[in-house]
Parts: structure tokens; sequence; C-alpha cells
């Protein structure tokens, strides 16, 4: 690339992203870069290449997994798992059924 840049920004998580944004509306130009073959960094969406990739290190699952395409996985974990792990189990030290119980194993 022989192109010049008044700036490199490093990561495609969400706070790079919201500073390149605003370096553009600005008229800065910035190079955009990440070490992942994804976007979005600890917030991404992964298929099922890039997740056996990620963990395994290997490039190509099992074929018997299906198409790669078919599988779209959130690397943030969802709210209700969250309030469950900070709430705790429930019938131990007190603790009762609250409406995050409802939701266990859902996707909100």
């Amino acid at each position: 690339m022989d192109e010049e840049y008044d700036g490199i920004v490093l990561g495609t998580c969400l706070k790079e992203c919201i500073l390149c944004g605003l370096f553009s509306v600005d008229g800065i130009k910035v190079s955009h870069k990440d070490i992942n073959d994804y976007y979005g960094d600890g917030s991404t969406s992964l298929n099922l290449n890039q997740l056996w990739k990620q963990l395994k290190g290997v490039d190509a699952p099992p074929a018997e997994l299906g198409s790669s395409k078919d599988y779209d996985v959130d690397m943030v974990p969802k709210a209700s798992n969250v309030i469950l792990m900070v709430e705790g189990a429930v019938l131990e030290d007190g603790r009762t059924f609250s409406i995050w119980d409802t939701y266990d194993h859902s996707d909100i």
C-alpha cells in the first residue's frame, strides 16, 4: 500500500471503531488495523471456521458439524447468563427464584 494516513488505529473493538468514526468525520484519514481475521475483537460473533481456528488452532472443523455459515457464536455473554452468574445458584445461601431464572439457557 502506497497511501499516506494521518493515523493508525489498532483493534476493532467498540472504542476503536468509534474513534475511527470520529476521525473520519473530522476529515482525518485513518488506517484501521486488527491482528484478527474477524471484525469486533472481544465483542464479535464468529462463524464455525473462525471459532474452530480460535479454539483449536486449525482452520477446518469436522465436516459432520455442517456449514460454517450456519453458526453465529456471540463472544459476549448474554445478559441473563451474566445475571445468573452474579446471583448464584437457586436455593443455595437462601437465594430464591427470581425473574431471571425464567430466562436461563435462552437467547435474550
